[in-house]
């Protein structure tokens, strides 16, 4: 077990901003529950090489957590192109069909100007292969929560796309020699 790799995946904080919007990197983490965030660093291994994605609100939530980051662009959230900063119900109410024909496969369509969940896949594979061996902590997206889940499990895009990823939750999953492991998924 000394080439392990033990992946303590945190999904940020709650953004700290209107509901309903594709938020951009920029957008800012509530960090305010200091309850939920003592917690989850209870449960965090000592001395672990930490990593965030290059958004404003993973690096909020890893240093909320006590933790000095690493910054990975390959652990970032899904790229929405020209939907990002957009509500969900204008790009619904907009003409045409281009939003709802991205939800008729959503793994594998891309937003205008955007990626697909499946690139969001390739680019976590590329990322994972770059952790050291021992723990890792990752405090990253959703999206890539869910990304690192469908290569553990080697699950098809759209399957992956199932799992509810809370914010301040924590997924365990095990790099190992033969294989992998899954410990928690969405832990409080």
């Amino acid at each position: 077990m000394g080439d392990a790799t033990h992946l303590w995946l945190i999904r940020h904080a709650p953004v700290d901003g209107p509901r309903g919007v594709i938020h951009g990197p920029e957008a800012p983490a509530d960090v305010g529950d200091v309850s939920a965030l003592a917690a989850l660093k209870a449960k965090l291994p000592a001395q672990a090489f930490a990593v965030c994605s290059p958004a404003r609100r993973t690096r909020e939530t890893a240093v909320a957590l006590g933790l000095d980051p690493v910054t990975e662009g390959a652990f970032r959230e899904q790229d929405f192109g020209a939907w990002t900063g957009r509500r969900h119900d204008d790009l619904v109410a907009e003409p045409g069909e281009v939003y709802r024909d991205f939800w008729k496969s959503p793994a594998r369509n891309a937003p205008p100007g955007g990626e697909s969940f499946v690139d969001q896949i390739v680019r976590a594979r590329a990322g994972l292969a770059g952790l050291p061996a021992g723990d890792a902590i990752l405090v990253v997206h959703s999206g890539t929560i869910r990304a690192v889940l469908a290569l553990a499990l080697d699950l098809a895009p759209d399957a992956a796309l199932r799992f509810v990823i809370d914010p301040l939750s924590l997924t365990r999953i095990d790099r190992l020699e033969g294989g992998w492991r899954v410990v928690a998924v969405n832990r409080h």
